[in-house]
């Protein structure tokens, strides 16, 4: 069995074409899961490094000295420890100890757009990695379009829209701290800040709202948490991602699209197709393509080890993306 190190060598060597001489990039380094050690994930934000501990086992301590060993720009190192957590611990160390230098990272440059992070706010990091990819095609294909970015999280998705020269985005989270992130995103670059574009709210009083009101989108990005519940309702990947995507169908105008995401570790991508063909057997509604997950997140022909815990097939990752095109019975007629 390969070290740790090891590992982590040839993942490195692998992604050397991801590495920016400004040190302003953001990507996985090393997959564990995918790349020979379930127990440690290595993130890039800048100078900084996350470690995701899954274990506890001493992997993430030996991961951080032979990043520290090979690289020499790294002037913060966060560990965000998986485990069950000791009943001492803080919610805030719960979610990340600085466990060399002090200043994180915050923000980083992707495909020319700078994004705020806050890598201290959640086990996550405040940005996901693994959709860059959507990124880029929001990126390219927002030119003079609206758009509503629903669980808008710290809005990157959003923001990579309004980079792509949508003309309006509108941000929703029930969190108002996630979209203040959002905020600084604008700032960085530079785009003005309307307050009603950043609705703090539940997403099925929200979209209800905007429904009333006959609002609709050119697209409509809907990327919800694996499993919530509110006074307001549930939503659960592993059974109701139909449920969903029939919420935002009235909101999204004539030959306009729906980006979804579902990133169920244990929901096969078998069971998420054929759930977005349910949708689409109105003759409606179809599936436009599928967008691809970066090799960073899947593992490379050199590195990838093992198989995941569950077959994302015709998806590539278990972060599964997939953009539908709705259409109306007339241009005019709501679905």
């Amino acid at each position: 069995m390969k070290t740790i190190e090891v590992l982590l060598t040839g993942a490195a060597d692998a992604r050397i074409d991801l590495f920016d001489v400004r040190h302003e990039v953001a990507f996985r380094l090393f997959n564990g899961f995918w790349e020979g050690c379930p127990a440690v994930a290595v993130d890039v934000y800048g100078r900084t490094l996350v470690i995701h501990d899954y274990a506890g086992t001493g992997e993430a301590e030996r991961a951080q000295a032979w990043v520290l060993a090979q690289f020499d720009w790294v002037d913060c190192i966060i560990i965000k420890t998986r485990t069950r957590a000791k009943s001492a611990d803080t919610a805030a160390q719960r979610n990340a100890t600085i466990t060399y230098g002090n200043k994180p990272a915050t923000h980083i440059r992707e495909n020319g757009v700078r994004y705020a992070v806050d890598l201290m706010m959640n086990r996550d990091a405040s940005f996901y990695l693994d959709t860059r990819t959507l990124r880029r095609w929001l990126h390219d294909n927002s030119q003079g379009k609206t758009v509503l970015n629903t669980f808008a999280y710290t809005g990157s998705l959003g923001v990579a829209a309004m980079a792509g020269g949508a003309t309006k985005v509108i941000h929703t989270d029930r969190n108002k701290r996630f979209l203040n992130v959002a905020k600084t995103s604008y700032t960085l670059n530079g785009y003005p800040i309307n307050k009603q574009d950043f609705v703090t709210g539940d997403f099925f009083p929200v979209t209800k709202r905007f429904n009333r009101g006959r609002q609709q989108f050119d697209c409509v990005i809907v990327d919800p948490p694996f499993f919530s519940t509110t006074s307001k309702g549930s939503v659960d990947l592993a059974q109701d991602s139909i449920r969903l995507l029939n919420k935002v169908r009235p909101l999204v105008t004539h030959n306009g699209r729906i980006v979804i995401i579902n990133n169920g570790l244990f929901v096969d991508g078998r069971t998420f197709y054929t759930a977005l063909e349910r949708v689409c057997a109105d003759g409606y509604v179809m599936i436009e393509q599928i967008i691809p997950i970066a090799a960073d997140f899947t593992g490379y022909l050199s590195t990838r080890v093992g198989e995941p815990v569950s077959d994302p097939a015709p998806f590539n990752h278990t972060t599964k993306i997939a953009v539908l095109q709705v259409q109306h019975r007339t241009h005019t007629e709501i679905p």
